[in-house]
């Protein structure tokens, strides 16, 4: 039997480490898409009101504060700072806020691929919980290892998910359904598949144009 949907009611986002410091290691993806990725999963929690976790490592620290183009989206969300673990769950006060959400599904995204994402999500399947791990809004050293933790998660069971496939996802709650927020995702986020829905859009009204003419 499937799963149920992903849905904002059912599912906690949680966001680690997407610190500035981590941000200079990264070679498996290109570093502007990756930040656009990362903010637009972030959006997404916020816009639908999923549940959210955001965690980081001390911020006095090497590896520093969160992406500023993601605090700006955050605004005053509370950050569970890690003194060192890579696994998150190992951290009490970030156990406690997942718990809190009362949500049986995790969608994991940050960085590293192979470090911490990588743990928190086993931590997570270890608690429980259904993991989800946001293969586009993660990143690596290098393909090889980003691709190499994202084939160990899923064979331990955690599902790979994209971001704008997860706010496609949660669009389809019917609380959702004439909500704008996909749309402005996409405009925002996506913009190759928000220049195709303009050009479809076009000719449509160019259709009707030529019917309402005939």
């Amino acid at each position: 039997m499937a799963p149920e949907p992903l849905s904002p009611a059912n599912t906690t986002i949680v966001l680690v480490d997407y610190a500035v410091g981590f941000a200079n290691i990264i070679g498996s993806h290109d570093l502007a898409q990756h930040v656009n990725n990362a903010v637009g999963l972030a959006k997404t929690a916020k816009w639908y009101g999923s549940g959210l976790v955001v965690t980081n490592g001390e911020a006095s620290k090497p590896s520093g504060p969160l992406y500023p183009e993601l605090l700006d989206v955050l605004g005053d969300q509370p950050v569970v700072e890690r003194p060192v673990d890579f696994n998150a769950f190992h951290d009490e006060a970030f156990a406690r806020a997942v718990r809190a959400e009362a949500r049986e599904n995790l969608v994991i995204g940050g960085i590293s691929t192979e470090g911490c994402v990588l743990q928190t999500v086993l931590g997570g399947l270890r608690e429980g919980y259904r993991v989800h791990v946001v293969a586009d809004a993660c990143a690596g050293l290098t393909a090889e290892t980003h691709n190499t933790a994202l084939q160990r998660m899923v064979q331990a069971g955690a599902v790979p998910v994209t971001w704008f496939s997860l706010a496609a996802e949660f669009q389809l709650d019917p609380k959702f359904h004439d909500a704008p927020h996909r749309l402005r995702l996409m405009r925002e986020h996506v913009p190759a598949m928000a220049m195709s829905a303009r050009s479809f859009g076009n000719a449509v009204e160019q259709g009707r144009r030529t019917a309402a003419e005939r």
